[in-house]
């Protein structure tokens, strides 16, 4: 086992093998996130990353849980409310703490390291890589759709299914590493494309309730089935179409004048989303009963199809740039918060380091698509199972973030706060969270178990690692290797804390073999 200096000295760029320290290199300017994100561009960003598969891909599932058409409307237009009121108080936390990897930063604040360390770990190892090959699955599924009319739920075609994911995560993962400027440039892109699609959907459904086709809608409330645990699974599936609500306070460091940005973006993107969503649910009742809404597994290919004739495989296609710039953005954000983590010592600290020209965290993101790439391959790894873990960790972040508010406004009520946000509104949403975190141990208890298993065996690699540092040589040779070869390789260096660059300015070594 190696000593607590070993690892200081690793951290501080040490070279174990040699016995001498790095030599240090001038920075002339200082190495720190781009400032790049502008309203336009956080609020496609935001957008762009909360309408992905789940519109597509979950609506069923909300009517299954809920048993009417009508508590099903009620269902969408609440959780689109519940993620408003979220997304509010992280532009709280966001502006408070200005500093990249979200729920991350907020516990490490409020809380200490304990807590953050448990975020982390269950958000790298499983939420962000999960979500994002969630999304791609169901862009592989909706592309076989637009040239395979039909095939995408045969079992043969999974593996192809499985390969376009992989294909379109090479691309994605590739873009966010080379240019954060052209990764929002494609942001925005696709968010036009998702846009033609959901409004494709919109004018369906005014023209069909023009037309008079109103029978889903009557007696909308009957057979709605008022059960605890079926109500947290139909919450699970339409929060999850309005997942991403939070992404913006992965990128903070990024966004330009964030104190006025970020609430703007917000205010401008959910609202538009919920919108957008009711619509598009009502669009497809308008063409399917709630029995045939129920029989399929892709409402709006099933709408297409009986609606828009030789044009029906514009909706596939479309459906796919939706989820492609959706998994855009879940990379964009999912790289930060590895980034964030490591800056603060709970990972590796190769993975702080960023590009020195495109300044982008390539270590990060690297790391991110790996993990996605082990997670895609099991057959296990389907939408539906995967979403099923998904709710519980979700919600358990959201549910410390969000009460780190009133937390924080207890421990330091003097700091300023540029947007403060009303207090009844993080004690509604910890009650909330803290129902969509229980709930489910009635309706899934092992599962259930297996999820705050996954979260408590964090706590000894903590222990090892973090708090007493009890760190193997070996790992302390590798971490020393895979530093020097990213740096060589990759061009890349640990960044310079604005503030403190005088004191920081010297710190970039030289890894010699």
């Amino acid at each position: 086992m190696a000593s607590s200096e070993s690892a200081e000295n690793l951290l501080a760029g040490y070279d174990d093998q040699e016995n001498e320290p790095y030599e240090e290199i001038p920075q002339e300017n200082p190495i720190s996130l781009k400032r790049s994100l502008g309203i336009p561009g956080g609020t496609a960003f935001l957008i762009g990353t909360i309408i992905g598969s789940g519109i597509f891909a979950t609506p069923k599932w909300v009517l299954f849980y809920v048993g009417s058409v009508g508590m099903s409307l009620v269902m969408w237009a609440f959780c689109g409310v519940i993620s408003l009121l979220g997304a509010l108080c992280y532009c709280e936390l966001g502006t408070l703490i200005p500093k990249s990897g979200g729920e991350y930063q907020y516990l490490l604040k409020a809380y200490g390291p304990l807590p953050a360390f448990l975020y982390a770990w269950m958000s790298v190892l499983f939420l962000n890589p999960a979500s994002q090959i969630m999304v791609l699955l169901v862009f592989g599924a909706y592309t076989v759709e637009a040239f395979l009319p039909g095939c995408r739920n045969r079992e043969e075609y999974v593996p192809l299914i499985k390969l376009l994911a992989a294909a379109a995560l090479v691309v994605i993962t590739f873009v966010n590493c080379a240019s954060l400027k052209w990764a929002v440039r494609i942001q925005i892109f696709f968010t036009a494309a998702k846009m033609i699609a959901i409004f494709m959907l919109v004018f369906t459904g005014i023209v069909r309730l023009t037309q008079g086709y109103t029978n889903a809608f009557e007696n909308a409330f009957n057979g709605t089935r008022p059960e605890i645990g079926k109500f947290a699974f139909a919450f699970y599936n339409g929060l999850f179409s309005y997942n991403g609500w939070n992404q913006l306070n992965y990128v903070i460091e990024e966004i330009k004048n964030p104190e006025r940005n970020l609430p703007l973006s917000i205010f401008i993107g959910i609202p538009l989303v919920i919108v957008c969503y009711l619509l598009v649910i009502i669009g497809y009742l308008t063409v399917l009963t709630p029995q045939e809404f129920l029989t399929t597994d892709a409402v709006a290919v099933t709408l297409a199809n009986r609606l828009y004739g030789v044009m029906a495989w514009s909706i596939p296609i479309l459906v796919s740039c939706s989820t492609f710039g959706s998994a855009n953005g879940s990379a964009f954000s999912g790289g930060r918060l590895a980034f964030a983590a490591a800056r603060e010592g709970h990972l590796p600290h190769f993975l702080a380091m960023i590009h020195t020209k495109r300044r982008t965290p390539l270590p990060g993101l690297i790391f991110s698509s790996i993990i996605s790439f082990v997670m895609i391959i099991p057959d296990s790894s389907s939408f539906e199972v995967l979403l099923s873990y998904m709710g519980f960790f979700n919600w358990f972040g959201y549910l410390l973030s969000i009460s780190s508010i009133i937390w924080l406004r207890y421990k330091e009520p003097e700091v300023r706060r540029p947007f403060k946000v009303w207090f009844g509104v993080p004690i509604f949403m910890v009650m909330v969270s803290l129902y969509l975190v229980i709930a489910p141990f009635y309706e899934t208890p092992l599962q259930s178990f297996y999820c705050v298993l996954f979260v408590l065996a964090a706590i000894p690699f903590y222990l090892a690692f973090v708090r007493y540092e009890v760190i193997p040589r070996c790992f302390l040779l590798f971490f020393n290797r895979v530093t020097y070869k990213l740096q060589t390789i990759c061009d890349v260096a640990l960044p310079v804390e604005e503030g403190d660059i005088e004191a920081s300015s010297s710190l970039m070594s030289q890894l010699s073999e």
